[in-house]
């Protein structure tokens, strides 16, 4: 009968806790979009640049040895792959709070109570054994096996724990993005690496064109063709020439060391080609269709893991609502001296306890736990959507920018091929003394002008190629 009475009262219990759990307030939802144009500009082409490798899209090999070295050896990479073996720990330490748990336990220890209380006189009126008084005050030893193990009733733990993978593998494409990241930075700044070397020989073959047409200028002035002023512009323009190589070594140098960091190693010299910069031409990059940047690009895909793992978590966080179930039970030897432990059944001892419980009064924290976790998904949703838009956004442009970019280079050739026949036609004419020797400075400027411009669009154009390949979501494949 008593039983029976403890069971209606644990079914009373569970009803109201069931009852109070299904007053859950209701938070503002919103769904993401997952909508993009159908094009980047008017083409249907699937074929997209940003599948293939790394090492075959980049064909230097030197520029592949940097690129792989710092897969293995930058610092920030291998501190987001630790980050990575957090991630992959903490679902084991979520699949743990699901499982029973069981351990042993053993302890000793005395009491004495008091004469004059229940337990008091009723140890002082009762024999431990025939003929032997209970020991006073009265040792107990004990030995046991434990286990306790929360019941997942509304999959709150396998929950919590699937949330804990989806982040894993979140972390996983953080790491993938990276590697895109970084694979850019170094290919970026190895195409600058080359352009400066390109524009330190074009300046030290200009020092001696204009060494030459210097020499030229004191040849004149002693045949008093020209005046000592002539001389001296030249040698002001020789000097100033001169000095522009200092600028651009030290550019090299930091250029080296930013490659030398990212790499991982203290630094050295980069080993580059020796080919014609100006005379590379970038890959012929295919954008396939946007809907493609949804699973090429890995910032897009840790976006959606990060909004499916929120999404999870306002679940966990609701389920506090209800009720929990946890059971917990022990079996081992008891006795008041080590030597009665061997006594069995008399020293066997057992318990079994079911604990019901669940938010009554005060759930404000709980409730404040669930806003927090629905805002926090509201948040992902915002950063899916936006991280979507601006991978579409920077294919757009770096497209914009290679069409642009290829016109510039054309025009700019064309420019320096003019100018470089000015120079030549220049110095004819001052030679003939047909042309002033003014003429024939400016021309020389505007000519070593327009092939530094030449080898930094040629540089932006390398670089374009680059970006829109990292934009694509190619880099880490």
């Amino acid at each position: 009968m008593r039983n029976k009475r403890i069971l209606n009262w644990a079914g009373i219990a569970f009803i109201g806790l069931t009852y109070q759990a299904c007053n859950i307030p209701v938070l503002t939802q919103r769904t993401e979009n997952k909508v993009v144009p159908v094009s980047f500009n008017g083409s249907q082409d699937s074929t997209n640049t940003g599948k293939v490798s790394w090492k075959t899209f980049f064909t230097d090999p030197n520029l592949n040895a940097l690129i792989d070295t710092a897969f293995r050896n930058n610092q920030e990479l291998n501190i987001t792959m630790q980050e990575i073996a957090i991630s992959q720990n903490e679902i084991q330490a979520r699949k743990g709070e699901y499982l029973p748990f069981v351990g042993l336990r053993g302890g000793a220890g005395v009491e004495k109570a008091a004469r004059y209380t229940n337990i008091g006189a009723s140890e002082a009126t009762t024999d431990i054994k025939p003929g032997r008084e209970t020991p006073d005050p009265l040792p107990d030893v004990n030995i046991a096996a434990v286990a306790r193990w929360e019941v997942d009733i509304w999959h709150k733990l396998r929950n919590a724990k699937k949330a804990a993978a989806t982040r894993y593998l979140s972390s996983i494409e953080g790491k993938n993005f990276m590697m895109t990241n970084l694979a850019a930075e170094i290919a970026n700044s190895y195409y600058e690496l080359l352009a400066l070397d390109t524009q330190l020989a074009i300046i030290r073959q200009n020092i001696d064109i204009q060494n030459n047409a210097l020499k030229i200028v004191r040849m004149e002035k002693e045949a008093t063709r020209v005046t000592e002023l002539a001389v001296r512009r030249f040698e002001a323009q020789v000097l100033k020439t001169q000095n522009l190589q200092y600028g651009i070594q030290q550019q090299i140098i930091e250029t080296e060391n930013r490659i030398n960091f990212l790499v991982g190693r203290y630094p050295q010299p980069v080993q580059r080609s020796s080919q014609g910069f100006e005379n590379l031409v970038p890959n012929v990059m295919q954008s396939g269709i946007p809907s493609q940047l949804l699973s090429n690009r890995p910032d897009i895909k840790q976006a959606e893991l990060d909004l499916e793992a929120a999404k999870i978590d306002v679940t966990v966080a609701r389920a506090n609502f209800y009720p929990s179930l946890g059971l917990s039970a022990s079996l081992g030897l008891q006795a008041f001296s080590p030597i009665y432990l061997a006594r069995v059944p008399e020293s066997i001892m057992g318990s079994l306890i079911g604990d019901l419980a669940g938010p009554v009064i005060n759930r404000y924290a709980i409730r404040a736990g669930y806003a927090n976790a629905n805002a926090r998904q509201i948040q992902a949703i915002y950063n899916y959507e936006r991280t979507v838009l601006n991978a579409y956004i920077e294919v757009v442009n770096q497209l914009s920018n290679i069409n642009n970019l290829e016109k510039s280079f054309d025009l700019k050739t064309k420019e320096v091929e003019a100018l470089n026949q000015s120079t030549t036609i220049s110095n004819r004419l001052f030679a003939s003394a047909r042309a002033d020797y003014m003429e024939v400075l400016l021309t020389q400027r505007d000519a070593l002008e327009s092939k530094f411009e030449l080898i930094e669009t040629k540089m932006r154009q390398m670089n374009a190629m680059v970006n829109i390949y990292r934009a694509l979501g190619g880099g880490w494949n």
